[in-house]
């Protein structure tokens, strides 16, 4: 129900409940944004029978739900052309834009609009990826999407460390491989839309373990592409950061990391008692340039979308921790910086 707060010691809030999602279990790797005023979230994974630890199998959905309003009731909208899941997807001159992702067999290229009228969903087709990509992230700057880093296919052994971007208004859109960030190549960073600029943050690279298998390393170092500059290096993160909402919520001054994943616990067992993400919420300044940690946000999820509706942002569903999601729906408001 709207109305249930959370408040917290931060530059975000307070928070709010939202209708929750009609899936009891929640997905992780929705696809998010605004199409006629309305919200939608699309797709994702979930373990509808079993946790993983039980046996339980990973199952892609294609249901598209629609709220038209804050007080309103989820319904389903209709589906996706396929069971779809993390990928990237944006918010553009009414309408969301669907890049990449995956299901249980395979990684896509596939890009695509996807447009809700009030009664009914369209999908556009847009030029697929140079490549197929999951796990990857993005944010439109202007008319420019931006999509970075990523996995190619679901047994991979190594990240990308590609940058492409797509003019959405160009009358004839086609993607164009950019200059790579000087850091590592990484998955599950979090993209940024801020200053007239892309960023990017935090991550995971994979590296080979003592048996030759890939295991994650967490990220810390952040970066900033400038169109007509080219890409900088900015402050690190004081902690690593994963797979936390993105696009990251941003107002004039400053943009925000709500949770993550730090790593700390990425080994934890047993799994059914993992105690969850990193609660805190980061705060980039524009004046300072440094990152503060400015609160906590008591209920994180990771592999989710961020999106800006009705003047908030709403973070919704995710996954709680390893094979746990949540149908909540969150959103917040960006109350204004210390002086």
């Amino acid at each position: 129900m709207l109305g249930v707060c959370l408040v917290v010691a931060s530059a975000l809030g307070p928070w709010e409940r939202l209708p929750s999602l009609p899936d009891v279990h929640g997905v992780a790797g929705a696809f998010a944004g605004v199409s006629g005023d309305a919200l939608l979230v699309a797709g994702g994974a979930n373990f509808p029978d079993k946790k993983p630890w039980d046996g339980g199998t990973k199952v892609w959905h294609d249901t598209v739900y629609v709220l038209d309003g804050v007080d309103g009731t989820w319904r389903t909208a209709g589906k996706l052309p396929r069971p779809l899941g993390y990928g990237v997807s944006v918010t553009h001159r009414g309408s969301v834009i669907c890049v990449g992702g995956s299901d249980k067999d395979q990684h896509y290229s596939d890009c695509f609009r996807m447009a809700w009228n009030g009664t009914k969903l369209d999908f556009t087709p847009l030029p697929s990826l140079p490549r197929p990509v999951a796990n990857a992230c993005g944010a439109v700057v202007g008319d420019t999407l931006y999509l970075a880093g990523g996995l190619e296919k679901p047994d991979a052994s190594a990240t990308l460390k590609s940058l492409y971007t797509l003019d959405l208004a160009a009358k004839r859109p086609h993607w164009v491989e950019g200059e790579s960030w000087p850091g590592a190549p990484r998955m599950l960073a979090v993209a940024a839309s801020f200053d007239g600029a892309f960023w990017l943050i935090g991550g995971v690279d994979l590296e080979p373990d003592d048996d030759g298998k890939s295991r994650r390393k967490y990220l810390r170092d952040a970066y900033r592409f400038d169109p007509r500059k080219g890409w900088s290096r900015v402050a690190d993160l004081p902690h690593a950061c994963a797979a936390a909402p993105s696009p990251a919520p941003s107002d004039a001054g400053s943009f925000h990391l709500c949770g993550g994943d730090d790593g700390t616990n990425v080994n934890f067992t047993p799994l059914a008692k993992h105690p969850g993400f990193t609660k805190s919420i980061l705060r980039f300044d524009a004046k300072t340039a440094k990152w503060k940690a400015v609160g906590e946000w008591q209920t994180p999820t990771v592999t989710t979308p961020c999106v800006q509706w009705k003047e908030k942002w709403v973070i919704p569903s995710g996954e709680l921790r390893p094979g746990v999601r949540t149908p909540a729906v969150w959103q917040f408001a960006l109350t204004g910086h210390e002086k």
